[in-house]
């Protein structure tokens, strides 16, 4: 199992969702900031506090929280 060390959570803090590095930064809101601004450049000027070892641990727990098995998804054309 991997430790993440960047991922903190405290139930005083965002309902205890997991953050990064403490900051009131979530996990969830870095996955959608990643899909929502593909220029790492347009990423960091909004979140200057983000780091890129916060962003492959957050992807790394993402991940991890997600069941190993295989869904049904549509065919391509």
């Amino acid at each position: 199992m991997t430790a993440f060390v960047r991922i903190t959570s405290d139930p005083q803090k965002m309902n205890g969702q997991p953050c990064i590095r403490n900051l009131r930064l979530t996990v969830r809101r870095v996955l959608e900031a990643l899909a929502t601004h593909p220029d790492r450049k347009a990423l960091r000027r909004e979140y200057p506090e983000l780091e890129d070892d916060d962003i492959r641990e957050a992807l790394e727990y993402a991940a991890a929280a997600l069941e190993d098995r295989l869904l049904d998804l549509p065919r391509s054309a």
